[in-house]
């Protein structure tokens, strides 16, 4: 048994080593002093370059809003698969096609759970060889989320779906 462990724990470095290993992810804060509003989310990233052309990775999300007296909380996991198909020296264009679970919860309520399934088209700036800013914008496929009332498919280009964060490759 220790043999396999050991084996299994060289293998995971051996790969690690030569992995094209990315983190990044989004953070916000807002208030809204007009509504007595604050939202807070955070959404981590992790993806693994499998050659030039795609990525795999996912993405963990955290939600927190106060509107008055009244908070909710919401968790998302995301998964997708990478395709870059434009690539040069600084700029990347890729499309994120996956699917996304979450649950919602308002103070006093029961959870509400919502999926969706689609393609979201992202660009990254490279800085350098290791960091790059990430912009996401838009959503094509299919939400039903019953928190926000958007329950079908189609296409959005909407600034709910924009979004910008970094990447950070080792």
């Amino acid at each position: 048994m220790k043999k396999i462990v050991m084996f299994l724990f060289v293998m995971m470095v051996a790969l690690s080593v030569k992995a094209q290993v990315y983190v990044g992810g989004t953070l916000s804060v807002w208030h809204d002093s007009d509504l007595e509003s604050t939202t807070f989310i955070i959404s981590p990233e992790i993806g693994y370059n499998l050659n030039e052309k795609w990525a795999i990775g996912g993405n963990i999300g955290f939600a927190y809003n106060k509107v008055d007296d009244v908070k909710s909380t919401a968790f998302a996991i995301a998964p997708y698969a990478r395709y870059s198909y434009y690539e040069n020296k600084i700029v990347r264009l890729f499309l994120d096609g996956g699917f996304g679970i979450s649950t919602s919860k308002l103070d006093d309520s029961d959870s509400v759970t919502g999926f969706e399934v689609g393609v979201k088209p992202g660009i990254a700036i490279k800085l350098n060889d290791k960091f790059s800013l990430v912009a996401k914008c838009g959503f094509l496929g299919y939400r039903e989320d019953y928190l926000t009332l958007q329950n079908g498919g189609g296409l959005a280009l909407t600034s709910e779906d924009l979004s910008f964060g970094f990447h950070l490759e080792f």
